[in-house]
């Protein structure tokens, strides 16, 4: 049953982009402290890092259980957890981060937090993890509490199962952070592709042929296909994070951005540089938006049998098999 809706304060959340180096957390951390620093100098009170954020990402499809144990941490004990309480307090500044997560079983998962001054507030495990076969799946949803809006989380191919995104919103979530590690990859997708990592190496002197690869079709046209799409079906706000550069051996291209429930794009980091952009939420969009009469308007009794019921699933990624990676299970980009 949709809530009953009461008008929240207005709320300043920044998204983030910088390119990360693999395994190393506390080059990565310092980033994320340097720029959530300056988000709340300029008045926001909240900061998305994309996927991975903390540990790198890609590079992982090529470690050892052993090798992912040991980059991996338990949360909330860990050092990174412990560390972006301190910034968060530093800066009085609420923190979305992620990281390799195990637990005391020695599972292992894709987890995305978000820490205030007074430490964890949420924890979520990807539902669809795919970079490495140790990955487990999350298995549940994630709504919470910031400053009086309701939050959810879905990484990265999350998003991409539609359903995910519609069961976070009934549960509650105005917001849905998204952090990604995406795009300028090889697909099925027409025109989908690697971009030449010699395009970034020559950025300060060609940047107008690494755009038109990073705004083309193989990176920012194909965004552009759901993404609003996302926050348009639903009637939320989405924040989207996703790192800029060498990402291991492939290059990303960033887009950060925030959309608000009509589809529109608010804010969006156009730099090639580690930096942020940042938009004021306004509630009364929620209700006014589209996507608060859809789902007002569902007839579920019509589809729970259809959407619940038993499939086999067919998972497979075209940019891991092109480089013979094998992994007990595999999921497209798109």
């Amino acid at each position: 049953m949709l809530k009953q809706f009461t008008p929240m304060e207005k709320i300043k959340i920044s998204t983030a982009q910088f390119e990360h180096k693999s395994g190393d957390k506390s080059y990565n951390l310092s980033i994320i402290e340097k720029l959530a620093g300056k988000a709340a100098k300029e008045g926001a009170q909240v900061i998305a890092f994309h996927e991975c954020s903390i540990t790198g990402y890609t590079f992982a499809r090529k470690l050892s259980k052993g090798q992912m144990l040991d980059l991996a941490e338990i949360i909330p004990g860990g050092e990174s957890i412990v560390k972006l309480k301190e910034i968060a307090e530093k800066f009085n500044i609420t923190i979305l981060a992620g990281l390799f997560e195990k637990d005391i079983e020695g599972n292992l998962f894709k987890a995305y937090v978000c820490v205030d001054k007074h430490g964890l507030v949420s924890k979520y495990r990807k539902l669809h993890p795919f970079i490495n076969p140790y990955l487990t799946p999350g298995n549940e949803y994630c709504v919470f509490e910031l400053h009086g809006w309701k939050c959810g989380i879905l990484i990265c191919y999350d998003n991409n199962i539609i359903e995910n995104v519609r069961a976070t919103a009934l549960l509650g979530a105005d917001i849905i952070f998204m952090p990604h590690v995406t795009m300028c990859t090889p697909s099925t997708r027409p025109g989908a592709g690697f971009v030449d990592a010699k395009l970034w190496e020559n950025r300060e002197t060609d940047p107008t042929s690494l755009r038109l690869e990073f705004d083309g079709v193989k990176g920012r046209d194909w965004l552009m296909k759901w993404l609003p799409a996302r926050a348009y079906d639903n009637g939320v706000y989405v924040v989207f994070s996703n790192p800029i550069g060498m990402d291991d051996d492939q290059l990303k291209n960033g887009c950060s951005m925030i959309i608000d429930p009509f589809g529109d794009i608010l804010a969006e980091c156009r730099s090639f540089d580690d930096s942020f952009t940042s938009a004021v939420f306004n509630s009364e969009k929620l209700v006014r938006a589209g996507g608060y009469r859809y789902r007002k308007a569902r007839r579920p009794e019509l589809y729970r049998a259809i959407i619940g019921q038993e499939h086999q699933s067919d998972q497979h990624v075209i940019w891991l098999n092109d480089k013979k990676e094998q992994l007990r299970f595999h999921i497209g980009e798109d």
